[in-house]
């Protein structure tokens, strides 16, 4: 396989213009609110995701424009490899959120803990379920050493 094609589901809309502006992970400031717009035609599949209280969120870093196989992360000076920090100038420019659901109306969901600038074309949604997402006895590696 080659290639790979795929299509924005929808956009997200933050209030973060710059990527200097948004915060290194969303679940550190649950104030800041944000919505994102699926394509009419993907609004039904947004049914019961209102019973949940968190969703992942799939998407490309639409404004990252270089690939890097290591980098320097914001906690230290130190490189390490793409596949072991969450740059967004990755191979395939691919990221993911965890956001925190308020409402959803008609093709929108609105949500807190953004991390995500405007306009970022949106992949896919899947919902957060806590008995599949998270784990016991995790190691963060180099970044255990941080927290």
């Amino acid at each position: 396989m080659n290639q790979i094609i795929m299509h924005p589901i929808g956009i997200i809309h933050s209030p973060y213009k710059e990527s200097r502006d948004i915060p290194i992970q969303g679940t550190f400031n649950d104030k800041v609110e944000a919505w994102l717009e699926l394509k009419d035609e993907y609004a039904d599949g947004l049914r019961d995701l209102n019973t949940f209280s968190h969703a992942i969120i799939i998407y490309y870093f639409h404004r990252s424009h270089r690939e890097e196989i290591e980098g320097s992360p914001f906690l230290e000076q130190n490189k390490h490899g793409i596949f072991a920090i969450r740059s967004p100038h990755r191979p395939n420019h691919i990221g993911f959120s965890v956001i925190k659901i308020r409402s959803i109306k008609a093709n929108k969901v609105y949500f807190t803990e953004v991390d995500v600038l405007d306009g970022t074309p949106l992949l896919d949604i899947k919902p957060y379920v806590k008995y599949f997402d998270s784990r016991a006895n995790v190691i963060s590696g180099w970044l255990d050493k941080h927290f």
